[in-house]
């Protein structure tokens, strides 16, 4: 989502609908149904805020992918965990032979929209990203990484210095097997057509099997650091390539083990070198990253995780409809940023910060979204000094990610506004886009949408002052 021109404080009273929607494309195409949350149609959404009013826009990305099932009303193109069948309409021998075809990387960039350049765009996990018009959700350009740098795929979580410099990560699978790279996007374009132009590999880590790398969904990044976090959530890239001819999705190819310790990955941002000192941790798994600064001689890194790998798993519909050699080694241990209170409500995920101003830095407070399935979610504020948080939650509603707001001028950390889309499965309740004090969690306001809005994933905050 993209959100404009902010006035702190307002009381929100008028949402005008400007829809350009598909039923049910998140979840299934004609009679074929998604089967994992990561899965469906991207649709974008943009809250315009001003003048005491808010509209609203959403549509479904116009990718090559949404084109194809769209056309032939069916799931033609495989997903994370949803594999395309044979097309029915081909005789046997051609539904036979496209069996030993290779999966095909999805261009359905359902995931965040990030920034480079100057530019929007929207991203997934796979090599292509789509650069939109964050004014009309119009896709401008499909974008393929490995036009640029060497890579398979690249995250949707990059990094931002304070010049624009960005930073991401991304596999390339060679002769030798495969690596993680660690690309740096210079911060200005240098005409119109530039898009990725000048995207270079900072530095290529070797997995510690080749053959199964493990997957990442995003990265830590302090001022001189980049922090790749080597899990056990391993991708067997052998059954990954033979999954179309097994029938099998691409998850099939991701499992969890145990057995294998979290190793922490410290490269210089300015040589591109990795530390020879390698961080070791007891298993566990993480999708994001709420902050890395550096303090008194130590590296903090604070992410969201647990000890098991459950998490992709967690996230198939039917689960949410229930619910090289260092010359040194360190073991590290953990601090809990949150009291045990905080299980009643599912644990935190979505962190998000004041990242404008403290990414990189020590910071106090950080946002996210608690997960209770079953009774409703919740936004939560947590203060690490006191370890103590603020809830807001309210029967059978299910918050997005909150997206902090600094008020303009302000000096206090947590001065600002907190934004978040709510949905719900109960007929009667609304859709709204929500306002909190961040300072207080005290709601604000509301934009009620008189549509059904699919839960997604990730948003971001524009101001055109």
């Amino acid at each position: 989502m993209v959100q404009e021109s902010l006035s702190l404080g307002i009381s929100i009273v008028e949402v005008v609908g400007n829809i350009d929607i598909h039923d049910n494309l998140s979840q299934k195409i004609g009679i074929l149904n998604y089967n994992h949350w990561f899965d469906g149609m991207a649709m974008m959404h943009r809250f315009q805020i001003e003048d005491s009013q808010v509209t609203y826009r959403s549509r479904f990305l116009r990718s090559d992918s949404y084109k194809q099932n769209i056309e032939r009303n069916r799931i033609m193109v495989s997903e994370f965990g949803t594999l395309a069948l044979p097309d029915p309409c081909k005789n046997f021998f051609q539904r036979f032979l496209s069996r030993f075809e290779m999966i095909k990387p999805t261009d359905n960039a359902s995931v965040n929209f990030v920034k480079f350049k100057g530019d929007y765009y929207v991203s997934t996990e796979t090599n292509y990203m789509h650069r939109v018009d964050p004014d009309t959700l119009e896709s401008k350009q499909k974008v393929d990484w490995s036009k640029f740098v060497a890579v398979n795929g690249a995250t949707a979580h990059p990094h931002f210095d304070p010049d624009g410099t960005a930073y991401n990560m991304g596999n390339s699978y060679r002769n030798k097997g495969a690596f993680y790279n660690i690309v740096r996007v210079p911060p200005e374009r240098d005409s119109p057509e530039d898009t990725l132009e000048g995207a270079k590999i900072l530095c290529s880590i070797a997995p510690r099997d080749k053959s199964k790398p493990s997957y990442y969904h995003s990265f830590g990044m302090s001022e001189n650091y980049v922090v790749f976090i080597e899990q056990p959530i391993k991708m067997d890239l052998l059954k990954i390539v033979t999954g179309r001819i097994r029938g099998k999705s691409l998850n099939e190819g991701v499992f969890w083990d145990p057995n294998q310790e979290t190793v922490f990955h410290l490269i210089d941002k300015q040589t591109g070198k990795e530390m020879p000192v390698k961080y070791y941790a007891k298993a566990l798994s993480t999708f994001h990253q709420i902050n890395a600064f550096e303090q008194d001689g130590f590296l903090m890194l604070d992410i969201c995780c647990s000890d098991d790998g459950q998490a992709i798993n967690n996230f198939l519909i039917q689960n949410l409809r229930q619910s090289g050699e260092a010359l040194d080694e360190v073991f590290c241990t953990f601090e809990d940023l949150h009291g045990e209170d905080l299980k009643d409500y599912g644990g935190l995920e979505f962190p998000h910060i004041n990242y404008a101003k403290y990414n990189t830095k020590p910071y106090r407070y950080y946002y996210g979204c608690g997960f209770r399935h079953l009774v409703g979610d919740s936004l939560i504020k947590m203060d690490l000094e006191s370890k103590k948080f603020k809830v807001w939650r309210q029967p059978d509603l299910y918050p997005s990610e909150p997206v902090f707001i600094p008020s303009p001028n302000a000096e206090e950390e947590d001065d600002g506004v907190i934004l978040s889309v709510i949905i719900t499965p109960v007929k009667d309740k609304s859709t709204f886009l929500l306002v909190l004090d961040a300072k207080t969690f005290e709601e604000l306001g509301r934009a009620e949408v008189p549509v059904n809005i699919p839960y997604g994933f990730h948003g971001v905050f524009n101001s055109s002052a």
